[in-house]
């Protein structure tokens, strides 16, 4: 049996995107009859190109809901949610241009839908109409997702595979869904702490295990300026929110006994991307990933013969006081300098030891290796990021974002397990039930990911289940090339 849709609000967040909405606004406003009124609410999420003055010229009919500030498009949807006077809500990004019969064929799947069907997601395609952006998404195991066939054309022999009209999906995209609003409310909405990014796959995890579920309306097509709006984020911005947002959907939405199963492989994911980006692209990364025990201190490299006199002093060529080998790779690499002499006294019996040339060739070589040194304590303590004493600069966009995202996590602990009490709390359908249906995904997708993920010491901390499909990249979307 079936719920009637009774009035429909179209939900659009907008952040300095009137030029997307002189599009939008005017498709909107020439949509075929849906069946049912509707109305469109347009957030103006703390713009600083006119667009609220415009819409009131322009378009006196939208209901416009002003915020000083960017909400972000988590919190600026909920914001429209609670304003809403239809019993559904659809979710539309504001660079996209709706189908003359979007809004019909959203209404239509989910007004002939049985009860538990929550909400439908409709296809996004190109601004040309001629590759996918979005018809079926998956969720990886660390929280992640895919959708499947981005970018592939529509038609000829590479084409995507879309799914049938009315199959399940495990969450239906932000950019393009109607759900009920009752519904949406009692699941807790879009998680407001998520920004933007993955909201949605967390709110399809909380619908079905509550014992609801979200099928595809093929027919509700959009076209969409890919990453028109989330460019302005900027790129490593954006990597911040999918790292973070990742993690705290696995975090609040495994079940009991399932989490703590899943939690290790989730962790060394985290920690070999964020470890792989420090080493990998920093200035004198590889000093991070030194083992110092490794014959770098304390006298712990075998097979050198070493003469000390009386001052402690190591005879030539081999190690200084200090434990530091003297010209080899562990040094070029960024191992911690030698500090300098500590006693003038020890001059004379240096330089009857070593002779006058190759005491001056040691003492400059440590004089500029602590001169190194103290300017970059200096600059860490300006606040610059980070010029240590290992030599290792912080520069790379990349791993700052991961770093942040890796700071908030720890910072957001108690909130976090709050949350999670939360959406355990109203569970009805476990894990199981839902994970047969739609498997996470294993897909190397972050530098080093394809090494961690074949390593056995990884696939050690896989749990048996729930079984993961595997897959490349490129396999799941288009890679390159995609036009």
């Amino acid at each position: 049996m079936s719920r009637p849709v009774r009035k429909v609000s179209v939900a659009v967040v907008s952040w300095n995107g009137r030029r997307h909405l002189e599009t939008l606004l005017p498709a909107l406003a020439a949509q075929d009859d849906p069946g049912v009124p509707f109305e469109v609410l347009l957030l103006d999420n703390g713009s600083r190109d006119g667009t609220a003055g415009w819409v009131r010229e322009r378009f006196p009919r939208v209901r416009l809901v002003e915020s000083a500030v960017n909400l972000g498009f988590c919190a600026g949807n909920g914001r429209l949610v609670e304003a809403a006077e239809g019993d559904a809500v659809a979710f539309l990004n504001n660079d996209t241009r709706p189908r003359p019969g979007w809004l019909a064929a959203l209404v239509d799947a989910l007004a002939a839908a049985p009860d538990d069907v929550a909400a439908v997601s409709g296809m996004i395609v190109d601004w040309e109409g001629e590759r996918l952006d979005f018809a079926r998404g998956v969720m990886t195991f660390d929280g992640h997702a895919f959708q499947v066939g981005f970018r592939r054309p529509l038609e000829g022999p590479r084409a995507a595979e879309l799914p049938a009209d009315g199959a399940e999906l495990p969450f239906a995209c932000g950019g393009n869904m109607l759900v009920r609003r009752d519904a949406f409310r009692a699941a807790g909405g879009f998680d407001a702490d998520y920004f933007a990014y993955l909201e949605d796959v967390d709110l399809g995890w909380r619908l079905w295990a509550g014992g609801e579920r979200i099928v595809f309306a093929r027919e509700a097509v959009v076209h969409h300026r890919s990453s028109a709006t989330s460019d302005l984020l900027g790129l490593f911005n954006r990597g911040f929110l999918f790292e973070r947002n990742a993690f705290l959907t696995v975090a609040k939405n495994y079940e009991d006994g399932l989490w703590e199963r899943m939690m290790p492989a989730v962790m060394l994911t985290l920690t070999h991307r964020t470890q792989h980006l420090l080493v990998d692209a920093n200035p004198g990364g590889a000093a991070l990933a030194l083992d110092p025990y490794a014959g770098t201190i304390a006298d712990t490299a075998a097979g050198r013969s070493r003469e000390v006199g009386a001052t402690g002093e190591a005879g030539p060529g081999a190690e200084t006081g200090a434990g530091h080998v003297e010209g080899t790779a562990a040094q070029s690499a960024g191992a911690p300098p030698a500090e300098p002499p500590a006693r003038l006294r020890d001059l004379p019996e240096r330089w009857r030891r070593y002779g006058t040339v190759e005491l001056a060739r040691r003492l400059a070589d440590r004089v500029r290796r602590e001169i190194a040194a103290r300017r970059g304590r200096a600059a860490g303590a300006a606040g610059a990021a980070g010029a240590g004493a290992t030599g290792t600069t912080l520069t790379d966009e990349r791993t700052v974002a991961q770093l942040r995202a890796v700071s908030y996590l720890l910072g957001h602990l108690d909130e976090l397990a709050e949350k999670r009490r939360v959406v355990q709390a109203r569970r009805r359908v476990p894990d199981r039930e839902i994970l047969a249906r739609f498997p996470p995904w294993l897909v190397p997708t972050y530098p080093g990911d394809a090494e961690l993920f074949a390593s056995p010491g990884f696939r050690a901390w896989l749990p048996a289940e729930p079984r993961l499909v595997e897959a490349r990249l490129d396999e799941v979307m288009e890679v390159g090339g995609g036009g």
